[in-house]
């Protein structure tokens, strides 16, 4: 049965447009701009096209009929051709207009024609401008031409209307029109399938996920995706990350299930058949119950301990935490202990403040440890030494006893779990004190050293982060 997801997890994450939409949308949007402009520019160009070119058909009429135009007798002839107008027709059956006058004197034409200003015309260099005539739109080419023994300049004027100029413009632009849009519709028929390919890698990924769920164990090994786009390697490294770190937490809490059963299960026999002698009315089952009470109590604490120190994730918050405050503290703890065992405690620290950045509760756990296990394999009339000195930026914390020390040999095994060395034969112990010293240590960023001294045995503690008051005190969790 699947686990149940926490209350508002589906309202905080949201839903948002499918990759492939978005992906549509960020490649279509800048290719309906593009046929915009590409229409915009299309269409000036078609309009510039147009006139010109039926500009040119117009100036032609215009030269044809202004060549025509004579001087006989000191008067003004012409013989307008009837090809000049030819010229000008189309199938929209433009209207054609002409004029010609000596100055401001009509000689022929239509005389509502609207005249230009003489002066600004040049002499034998068309000119072309729009006008209006008879309400409708009309281009007119006009040209001034001086002859000789003719007092005034001679006008000649050609006009037509502006329907096939229309026409063509349009049909031009409504073949651009759909130009545009067979290619947009193209381009989105192709699009999709070309999405489809492109993201069948993340599909591809998804379907490896998603496999895993479908298996009776869970599978953490990294995924087998084979060969990935470089937008989805690092998305790929990062789960496989993940997986590994899982992958760590899952073998901890199975070997820290596995060693807390294996461990336990003496002692429980033990509280068991002691139980029973005590219902029998055995007067010292009691003792041995109180007995094997305490021993599971320690290890139990010792196992929660150990859990703490090891916990996967983020390093504890980092708060000023004063050194000697806390080995004072662990002193008072183990006194009792110290004074029963016959064991001697001397604190070896300078009077200034020792300050590293770590977590007190931490550190605390370190030191009882350290301290617990130098008086349980210390001798009677034994002195334990607990040291703190502070310098190049670095804090050094040792705990150090005269006791027998342990074989050379043995160092390498100090501080793995469950292991009890030689010398630990006859005494109770789990094997888990120099355990816990060790993961804690690494949890606050120190280094361990554990080292004979003979006679006795010394740890000593290395952690570089020391601190003033550049970090705050903040209250342990």
């Amino acid at each position: 049965m699947p686990a149940e997801r926490p209350a508002g997890t589906e309202n905080h994450r949201g839903r948002a447009l499918a990759l492939r939409t978005r992906l549509l949308a960020a490649m279509l949007a800048p290719l309906l701009g593009i046929a915009v402009l590409l229409g915009l520019a299309g269409a000036t160009l078609i309009a510039d096209v147009v006139r010109r070119t039926n500009d040119r058909v117009l100036g032609g009429a215009l030269g044809a009929v202004a060549e025509t135009v004579q001087v006989e007798r000191g008067e003004v002839t012409m013989d307008l051709p009837a090809a000049a107008f030819g010229m000008l027709e189309n199938s929209e059956r433009d209207n054609v207009y002409y004029r010609i006058a000596v100055g401001e004197r009509l000689l022929t034409g239509y005389a509502g024609l609207s005249a230009p200003r003489i002066a600004d015309l040049a002499i034998d260099t068309p000119r072309f401008r729009y006008a209006s005539y008879r309400d409708q739109p009309i281009r007119i080419a006009e040209v001034r031409r001086d002859l000789p023994r003719i007092d005034g300049p001679v006008i000649v004027q050609v006009a037509e209307t502006l329907d096939g100029r229309r026409a063509l413009q349009r049909r031009l632009l409504v073949a651009l029109l759909l130009g545009e849009v067979l290619l947009v519709g193209v381009a989105m028929l192709l699009i999709r399938p070309a999405l489809g390919w492109s993201l069948r890698p993340l599909a591809r990924l998804r379907g490896t996920v998603a496999a895993r769920d479908t298996r009776a164990t869970p599978d953490l090994s990294p995924l087998a995706t084979g060969p990935l786009p470089v937008e989805l390697f690092p998305l790929a490294e990062a789960f496989d990350h993940l997986l590994a770190r899982l992958d760590t937490a899952t073998a901890g809490i199975r070997r820290f299930t596995a060693d807390a059963s294996h461990q336990m299960r003496t002692p429980l026999a033990v509280l068991k058949v002691q139980v029973a002698l005590a219902r029998r009315g055995d007067p010292a089952a009691l003792g041995e119950i109180a007995d094997a009470a305490d021993r599971l109590e320690r290890l139990v604490t010792q196992l929660l301990a150990l859990a703490r120190a090891e916990e996967a994730g983020a390093s504890p918050p980092r708060a000023r935490v004063d050194v000697r405050e806390v080995v004072v503290a662990v002193i008072n703890r183990r006194i009792g202990q110290a004074i029963e065992a016959g064991v001697d405690i001397h604190l070896d620290a300078p009077e200034a403040d020792v300050a590293i950045a770590g977590h007190r509760t931490l550190l605390f756990e370190i030191l009882s440890n350290l301290l617990d296990n130098a008086i349980r394999y210390n001798g009677d009339g034994g002195m334990i030494t607990i040291g703190i000195a502070e310098a190049g930026g670095s804090v050094t914390l040792s705990v150090a006893d005269n006791g027998p020390g342990l074989p050379d040999a043995d160092l390498d095994r100090v501080g793995q779990r469950f292991v009890r060395l030689a010398t630990s034969a006859g005494r109770e112990g789990s094997g888990l004190g120099l355990a816990i010293v060790r993961s804690a240590t690494q949890r606050l960023g120190g280094r361990i050293e554990f080292r004979n001294t003979r006679p006795g045995f010394r740890v000593t503690l290395h952690f570089d982060d020391v601190v003033t008051d550049r970090i705050a005190a903040v209250g342990d969790d």
